[in-house]
C-alpha cells in the first residue's frame, strides 16, 4: 500500500467502499474516467522514460564490451559496480560513459567500420562465393567487432520476436563477416529443436526445419550437447543435415549454445557460402556475444500451442514440488544456484519428499534447503552426479542410470551407497530420484541367492571396502562362535587341508579375476579339531562398468556325500583292464614328475639372498608337461637357477626334462658361464635325448658381487622388480634347444641392489588363448607390484593372480636380495 493511501487514516489504512474512500465525496463517472485517462498516460510516460534510459544502458553496455573484451553479462555487472563506487545510479552512470566515449575515437571506430563494408560490399565475389572474406579482411573487420556488436544489441534489443532478432544480427553484425544465413534454436525440454527464428535461408526451406526430434544428430545438436561453440570449416566434411545444407553444401557452419546461468536455452547457427577459414579471436567473442544476446530472447520464448490443445504449462518450482511428494522413490527439487557473474555455480535441495533417505542417515530437513554440493561434496567426483544434473539443466535430455555409486561425506568419512538414479528438467526446475539399496534388501537379495544355489551357509564380500557379511549357519559351519571376524576369501587355504591347496588357486583364480562363477570342494579344519568336507559355491558381482564389486556364495557341508563318493570311487576300480593301464600310465606319469619336480622345496641357505621355488602341474593328469626348475648352490659358492620348458606332454616329455635337467646339473660343477652350459645342453637335448627342442634360461648368481650372468634359449627373460616398478631385463639371443647340431649362446649381466627382486618362470604363468605373448607379459608386470613382505607370499600371489588358460605347467623360480 502506498503512502498516499496511509495517510489521513490515524489506524494506517484508508478504507474503502464501491464509490472510494469512506468519508471521501464520491467520484462521478466522469471523474473515474478521467482519473483513470491520467493513470494511464502518467504510466506512458513512465514506460518511455524507462525504455530511453534501459537504451541508453545497454549501449553503456556495449562500449564496456569493446573496451574491456568481455560479454554482455560481465559488462552489465562492471556496470553496476562502477556505478556503485561512484555512487551514481546506473543510468547516471550510463550517460557519463556514453559523454566520455562520444569524446574519444567513437567517431574514428565507426568511421573504418563504415569504410571496412564499404571495401568488402565492393569486392568482387570469388567462385561464386559472394561476400567471404580473405584472411586480411577479416582482420580488417574484426577490428570493428565491438562497433557491430552494438549494433546488433541495438536491433535485438529493438525486435519484438526471434525473427526481427535474426534479422538484425545478419544485417548488422555478420554479414560484414562474411556470413550470409543465420538461424535461432530453441531447445525443448525433450532435448528437441525448434527454428524460431532464421535469415537468409528460402522460406520453404526454413518451414521444413521447423522442428527437429530429439537425438537427431544435426549441426545445431553439436552446439547443443558438446555446449561449447563448434565451428566447421565446410558443411560437407561433417556429414551432419542441416538447414540449407542445399544452398551452401561446401560452406562453413558455426553452432554456438545460446545460454545464461548455466541453463542453455538453444542454438546460434551461421553459415558461410563457401568453405571457412580459421578466424581471429576477436570474431569468436563476438559470435559468442551474439549467442548470448540471443539467449536473453530465448529466456522468454514459449513454444506455440498445436491447435485443439490446451495451453502449454511449463511446471515450475512449486509444482515440481507437488509432484515429488506423489512419488513412491526418494524424489530431490533442485533449482539453479548463480554466482555473482550469473554462471552456474551449484544447486539449491528446494524440497525432499517424505520417502527421502539420506545415505549418511541425515534428518530430511538438514539436507533441504542445502546446496547440492554442500550436502554431498564427493558428488561431483567418483559418481559424477553433478555433472549429469548440470547436463540435464543445460540441454533438457533426461538421464537414467542404474547402479550408480553415490557417495555422500559426513564428518570427513565417506559413505559410500548404491541407488538408481533419473535426472529430469522441468521448467527451471530439475528433479532428481533415486532408489538406494537399504541393508534390508540387500539381506534379502543374500536369502534369494542362498536358496537359488541350494547352500546352507551364505556370505556377502565386498571387494571395494573389504566389509564381509556371513549368516550364522556358515558361522556354525566353521565352527566359530557369532562375534568373530569373518575369513576373506584370499585367507581360505590358510583354514583348509594343504593338499587342497591347488583347488583352492584355482577356484580364487575364475572367480576374482576371469570373474566368473566358480566351486570348490575341500576339507575344511575347524578349530576344535573336527574336519569337515565343504563346497564352496560363488559368482561376481559386477557393476556398470564391468568392475568387480561383490563376490555372493555359499558353504555347502558335504562329508556325507564325499564318503559316498569314496565308495563309488572303491567300484570304479573294477574297470576294464584297458581302461586302469591308461590311469597308471598317467599316475605314474604324474609320480614321477613330482617326484622330479615337487611344488616347493627346501629353501637355500645363503647369505642375505632369499630363494623359492614354485612348481604348479597341468590342471588335466593326461596333459603333463615337461616343465622344470632348478636352484642349487654350486661348489664356487654361485647359485645356479634355471627354468626350462620340453615341448609337447606324456610321459615322453618328462623323461626328456629328466635328462636335461640332471645334464644341466652335471655341467655346471664345471664352473662354465651361462652360455656355454646352455651349449652343452644344445647338444644333449640334439644328440642324446631322441632330437626333442625346449626353451631354458639359465643364470649363475654371485652372493659376493650381487650380479647375475644369464642366457636364454628361446625363452622369456627374467623379470626383475626394484622398487615401484618392474621390467624385464633386456634380450639376449639365444635359439631353442635341440634345433641345430651345435649354437652359441649371448650372455649379459644384471646387477642386483639390495630389496631386488628377480623371477624366473616358464610360459605356463602367463600364455592365453586369445591374447598375444606381449600382452600377457604387460600384465604379469602390473600383477607383480607391489611386492609383498615376503618371496614366498609373493610367488604364491603370482600364482593366485595368473590369467593363464592353456592347462600347462608353471614352474616359477624367485631370489630376493637382503
Amino acid at each position: 500500500m502506498s503512502g498516499s493511501e496511509q495517510c489521513g487514516d490515524p489506524g494506517g489504512a484508508v478504507r474503502r467502499d464501491a464509490s472510494g474512500p469512506v468519508g471521501m465525496t464520491p467520484l462521478s463517472p466522469v471523474g473515474r474516467l478521467a482519473a483513470t485517462v491520467d493513470r494511464l498516460s502518467r504510466e506512458v510516460r513512465a514506460a518511455q522514460a524507462e525504455a530511453e534510459g534501459r537504451a541508453l544502458v545497454e549501449l553503456a553496455k556495449g562500449i564496456l564490451v569493446a573496451r574491456l573484451g568481455c560479454g554482455p553479462a560481465e559488462a552489465a555487472r562492471q556496470l553496476a559496480e562502477l556505478a556503485e563506487q561512484s555512487r551514481a545510479t546506473p543510468l547516471e552512470f550510463a550517460v557519463d560513459v556514453i559523454n566520455q566515449a562520444a569524446r574519444d575515437r567513437m567517431s574514428e571506430v565507426t568511421a573504418a567500420f563504415l569504410a571496412a563494408t564499404a571495401a568488402v560490399r565492393a569486392t568482387p565475389p570469388e567462385d561464386g562465393a559472394e561476400g567471404v572474406r580473405g584472411a586480411d579482411a577479416g582482420e580488417a573487420a574484426a577490428g570493428s567487432a565491438a562497433v557491430r556488436l552494438r549494433a546488433a544489441e541495438s536491433g535485438a534489443l529493438a525486435a519484438d520476436d526471434t525473427q526481427a532478432v535474426a534479422d538484425a544480427l545478419l544485417g548488422q553484425a555478420l554479414r560484414p563477416l562474411g556470413a550470409v544465413a543465420v538461424a535461432i534454436w530453441a531447445a525443448g525440454h525433450d532435448g528437441s529443436l525448434t527454428l524460431v527464428g532464421s535469415a537468409g535461408f528460402p522460406p520453404a526451406e526454413a518451414a521444413r526445419w521447423r522442428y527437429v526430434p530429439p537425438d537427431v544428430a544435426t549441426v545445431a545438436r553439436c552446439g547443443l550437447t558438446e555446449r561449447s561453440g563448434q565451428w566447421f570449416a565446410s558443411l560437407a566434411q561433417t556429414g551432419l543435415p542441416s538447414v540449407g545444407r542445399h544452398q551452401y553444401p561446401d560452406g562453413g557452419r558455426v553452432a554456438v549454445p545460446a545460454g545464461t546461468g548455466g541453463r542453455i536455452h538453444g542454438v546460434l547457427e551461421i553459415a558461410w557460402p563457401a568453405p571457412l577459414d580459421p578466424q581471429p579471436p576477436q570474431v569468436v567473442r563476438q559470435v559468442e556475444a551474439l549467442a548470448e544476446l540471443c539467449a536473453h530472447t530465448l529466456e522468454s520464448y514459449t513454444p506455440p500451442r498445436d491447435p485443439g490443445q490446451g495451453p502449454r504449462v511449463v511446471p515450475d518450482a512449486v509444482e515440481l514440488m507437488d509432484l515429488a511428494d506423489g512419488l513412491h522413490d526418494p524424489a530431490l527439487v533442485l533449482v539453479p544456484h548463480l554466482d555473482a557473474a550469473g554462471h552456474l555455480a551449484d544447486f539449491r535441495i528446494q524440497h525432499v519428499n517424505n520417502r527421502f533417505m539420506d545415505p549418511a542417515g541425515r534428518p530430511r530437513a538438514v539436507v533441504g534447503g542445502a546446496l547440492l554440493l554442500e550436502a554431498y561434496p564427493m558428488a561431483a567426483g567418483d559418481s559424477e552426479l553433478f555433472q549429469n544434473v548440470e547436463r540435464v539443466y543445460a540441454t533438457g535430455e533426461p538421464f537414467r542410470a542404474r547402479h550408480m555409486n553415490l557417495t555422500a561425506l559426513v564428518d570427513q568419512v565417506p559413505l559410500s551407497a548404491v541407488a538408481d538414479i533419473s535426472v529430469s528438467r522441468h521448467g527451471n526446475a530439475v528433479l532428481l530420484i533415486w532408489r538406494i539399496e537399504d541393508e534390508t534388501a540387500r539381506l534379502a537379495s543374500l536369502l534369494q541367492h542362498a536358496q537359488r544355489l541350494g547352500r546352507i551357509g551364505g556370505f556377502e564380500e565386498n571387494l571395494l571396502t573389504g566389509e564381509i557379511t556371513w549368516n550364522g549357519q556358515l558361522f556354525d559351519l566353521y565352527g566359530r562362535p557369532h562375534t568373530s571376524t569373518p575369513v576373506p576369501l584370499e585367507e581360505l587355504a590358510a583354514h583348509a587341508h594343504p593338499d587342497d591347496a591347488v583347488a583352492i588357486g584355482r577356484f580364487l583364480r575364475t572367480l576374482l579375476h576371469r570373474r566368473r562363477p566358480a566351486s570348490a570342494a575341500f576339507r575344511l579344519r575347524r578349530p576344535d579339531g573336527v574336519t569337515r568336507h565343504v563346497r564352496v559355491v560363488a559368482e561376481p558381482v559386477l557393476d556398470t562398468d564391468d568392475r568387480l564389486l561383490l563376490v555372493r556364495g555359499a558353504c555347502q557341508d558335504i562329508s556325507a556325500q564325499h564318503w559316498t563318493e569314496v565308495a563309488l570311487a572303491a567300484t570304479r576300480d573294477q574297470l576294464a583292464q584297458t581302461e586302469q593301464q591308461a590311469v597308471e600310465r598317467a599316475r605314474l606319469t604324474l609320480q614321477l614328475q613330482h617326484a622330479i619336480m615337487p611344488p616347493a622345496q627346501t629353501p637355500l641357505r645363503v647369505p642375505d639372498l632369499q630363494v623359492a621355488v614354485r612348481y604348479r602341474p597341468a590342471e588335466t593328469e593326461q596333459l603333463v608337461g615337461g616343465d622344470w626348475y632348478d636352484a642349487v648352490m654350486l661348489p664356487s659358492g654361485r647359485v645356479l637357477l634355471c627354468v626350462g620348458d620340453v615341448a609337447g606332454h606324456g610321459i615322453e616329455a618328462a623323461t626328456s626334462m629328466v635328462v636335461l635337467r640332471n645334464a644341466l646339473r652335471g655341467l655346471a660343477v664345471t664352473g662354465a658361464g651361462p652360455g656355454q652350459l646352455l651349449s652343452w645342453l644344445n647338444i644333449v637335448a640334439h644328440h642324446l635325448t631322441g632330437g626333442v627342442t625346449a626353451t631354458a634360461v639359465c643364470g649363475l648368481y654371485d652372493p659376493a658381487r650381487r650380479t647375475l650372468r644369464w642366457a636364454r634359449a628361446g625363452h622369456l627373460p627374467p623379470v626383475l622388480v626394484r622398487g615401484p616398478g618392474a621390467a624385464p631385463l633386456p634380450l639376449v639371443r639365444g635359439m631353442l634347444l635341440g634345433a641345430v647340431a651345435e649354437a652359441a649362446y649371448e650372455e649379459a649381466e644384471a646387477e642386483l641392489a639390495a630389496g631386488d627382486t628377480l623371477l624366473m618362470y616358464t610360459d605356463g604363468l602367463i600364455e592365453r588363448r586369445d591374447r598375444p605373448v606381449e600382452e600377457a607379459l604387460t600384465q604379469l608386470l602390473s600383477t607383480v607390484r607391489p611386492t609383498p613382505n615376503t618371496l614366498d607370499q609373493h610367488l604364491d600371489r603370482l600364482l593366485t593372480h595368473s590369467r593363464s588358460d592353456t592347462d600347462d605347467d608353471t614352474c616359477l623360480v624367485g631370489i630376493r636380495v637382503g
